[in-house]
């Protein structure tokens, strides 16, 4: 019983030395192949499995999401997309995604989110990612960015070319006070 643990640990120290070997001399050719500007084959195809595999997980995470229902593809229709500046010299991009239709990818400096519509009452337009508490506010003349969990801003006053056109607007053609307080209300007599 001995001797055949004996050989066996023989055996396996033989297949190691072996596939150490063999790594050593795979090392050195690339190293080798670098130096004459060759590229090898085996890193070439490693190189387009990485790609396959990057594709099949995007697919794979656009069939796990939920479909989105027809109002909420409704409110992804209205979402600007693009290189929107914010405040403070910050910007955001707001990118559909043209695997799941009605999400978007929003990436900022140090925050990326995956962002899905939600239907609101009050008719502004909402993206939200769930898992990170991030949330999107999209009104007629800016756009801001929220953490939920942490209870901050993370990006505010960020604004499309159409945005910009309506907060411009707005400056020139303030809309009606919500409450009007004007003197105009006959005085009681007694």
């Amino acid at each position: 019983m001995r001797s055949l643990k004996i050989i066996s640990l023989f055996i396996l120290s033989c297949l190691l030395g072996a596939h150490v070997a063999q790594a050593q001399s795979s090392i050195a050719t690339n190293v080798a192949s670098k130096k004459e500007g060759k590229a090898k084959p085996a890193v070439q195809a490693s190189t387009a499995k990485s790609q396959k595999k990057n594709e099949a997980s995007k697919a794979v995470v656009a069939d796990t999401e939920p479909a989105l229902a027809p109002q909420e593809l409704s409110i992804a229709e209205r979402v600007h997309v693009g290189q929107l500046p914010c405040e403070l010299g910050a910007t955001v991009r707001m990118t559909a995604d043209a695997n799941a239709p009605g999400y978007f990818n929003l990436q900022g400096k140090g925050y990326k989110y995956r962002m899905r519509p939600v239907t609101t009452s009050t008719g502004a337009i909402r993206l939200e990612d769930e898992k990170a508490g991030a949330v999107w506010l999209q009104l007629a003349n800016k756009s801001m960015l929220m953490d939920q969990k942490n209870g901050r801003r993370l990006a505010d006053e960020c604004a499309h070319p159409d945005q910009v056109a309506v907060a411009n607007d707005m400056k020139v053609n303030p809309p009606p006070a919500l409450i009007d307080v004007s003197n105009t209300a006959t005085p009681v007599r007694r």
